[in-house]
């Protein structure tokens, strides 16, 4: 919405606001690593289901049980390192909007962290195949 204002504003008034553009994208990133938690319940990780699927079940169950450990670690590390990231950029503000760069920041190791809550009490289904989908 505030990308589509903008684009109004710049193209139909002649008057656009700086703050919007980086807003957009810290918000994109936002919904990217808050949504792959949602993705992961409803079974919309594509890539990481079709190869198992061509197995027999006994090695693919196996295998995705391998892929949840894979997982696992893999979004405990960003969160880890996430976390890392925030402190970093804590004392440092954003070139538009003024705020600290931690604030930003943040929707990685927050992300993260909803992603393996999800993965911890999904983790059984995501083996089994169990999915609950969406609208």
């Amino acid at each position: 919405m505030i990308v589509f204002a903008n684009v109004v504003g710049r193209y139909g008034f002649g008057v656009s606001f700086a703050w919007v553009e980086e807003t957009a994208r810290h918000l994109m990133i936002l919904g990217a690593f808050c949504g792959a938690g949602l993705a992961l319940r409803e079974g919309r990780l594509v890539a990481i289901m079709t190869f198992p699927d061509a197995l027999p079940p006994a090695v693919a169950r196996g295998l995705r049980w391998g892929i949840v450990l894979v997982m696992f670690a893999f979004m405990a590390t960003m969160l880890w390192l996430g976390v890392k990231f925030v402190e970093f950029g804590w004392n440092k503000e954003t070139m538009s909007t003024g705020i600290s760069r931690g604030i930003p920041y943040l929707a990685i190791p927050i992300g993260c962290g909803l992603f393996l809550i999800q993965l911890v009490f999904f983790a059984k289904r995501f083996v089994a195949q169990d999915f609950e989908m969406g609208l």
